[in-house]
């Protein structure tokens, strides 16, 4: 069993490890996206975490296909909707008219999240994108709404500047409004420094927590890439291009390294770096086989010492 871990200030009880959906209905077909998702559960996870705009970049697909996925998934009953905390997220486009985090799409949004969903709660509702032009305190409100009707049990925002979300959090003190209790963030051995300078001081103060996503960075922290050549036909080649520098082939090599010495992968050891961070509840990744998922879960079971943390941090440095 995993050590289950609180998310920030709430009563949701989260494994250290959170299954990425981004992949259903896109990478992963149905049939595929159900056996990840039993295997997760089985080896006891439980944050699964999705958005209504998964995966409308795919070519046929207009958003709505992972939340679909994950409904038909639950509509088989077995307790499996007991068995998982289930986070969505609202806000990036789903066509003309339908973003943002005005109250009015809000409680759209949530509707139709709850209908592919087939369930009456999300646990982990959050902002997908920061909306400038709707007040915050609007927003908070409409999202206070949805917990006081039982539809959302906690919410949470995600690619919000430091700033904007500490006046997100004051705002929410000042109103007596439902506050952000996660912050999902972009970190990884290879994207370092926004994460640890802007937020990491903000959500230690603010007992927050953090699921960041590309924690493995594409998939360029697994160690199957050895130059940018093995990038050919990916689906993720033009991301994966961006790390492509002798720093990231560096912590590649240091993760390649370390996982040898400890007889684990580096998947493995790029998550468990993540894990050793206080200011981290689960980073999130995603697996299209339940081969990588096994790998994935091996993670919070790994133990880093202290000189291995340190070979990571000078490597990425």
């Amino acid at each position: 069993m995993m050590e289950m871990r609180t998310l920030g200030r709430s009563a949701l009880e989260i494994a250290p490890l959170a299954f990425g959906g981004n992949v259903f209905g896109w990478t992963a077909d149905e049939k595929t996206s159900f056996a990840l998702l039993d295997a997760f559960v089985d080896a006891g996870g439980n944050l699964v975490d999705t958005a209504d705009n998964y995966s409308h970049w795919a070519p046929g697909n207009a958003g709505g296909e992972s939340e679909t996925i994950i409904g038909r998934w639950l509509a088989q009953g077995g307790a499996r909707r007991a068995r998982i905390v289930l986070a969505s997220k609202l806000g990036k486009p789903m066509g003309p008219g339908l973003q943002g985090l005005a109250p009015d799409y809000v409680r759209k949004a949530v509707e139709a999240s709850l209908r592919r969903l087939q369930t009456d709660c999300i646990d982990l509702y959050q902002a997908h994108a920061d909306d400038a032009h709707t007040p915050l305190a609007d927003t908070l409100g409409a999202f206070q709404r949805l917990i006081e009707q039982g539809k959302v049990r906690a919410i949470g925002a995600s690619n919000y500047s430091g700033a904007r979300f500490a006046e997100a959090l004051r705002v929410a003190r000042e109103h007596g409004l439902p506050r952000y209790e996660t912050l999902q963030p972009e970190y990884s051995l290879c994207e370092r420094t926004a994460y640890e300078r802007e937020y990491e001081p903000l959500v230690l103060k603010e007992q927050v927590g953090v699921i960041p996503f590309f924690a493995l960075a594409s998939g360029f922290l697994t160690g199957k890439y050895r130059s940018a050549a093995d990038f050919a036909g990916r689906p993720r080649a033009m991301m994966l291009e961006r790390y492509a520098t002798p720093r990231g082939w560096r912590i590649v090599e240091a993760l390649r390294d370390i996982a040898a010495r400890l007889r684990a992968t580096p998947t493995q050891v790029a998550l468990a770096w993540q894990l050793a961070r206080p200011s981290i509840s689960a980073p999130i990744a995603s697996a299209t086989s339940v081969e990588q998922l096994r790998d994935l879960l091996g993670a919070a079971r790994l133990a880093l010492s202290p000189d291995d943390l340190a070979q990571l941090d000078k490597a990425s440095a």
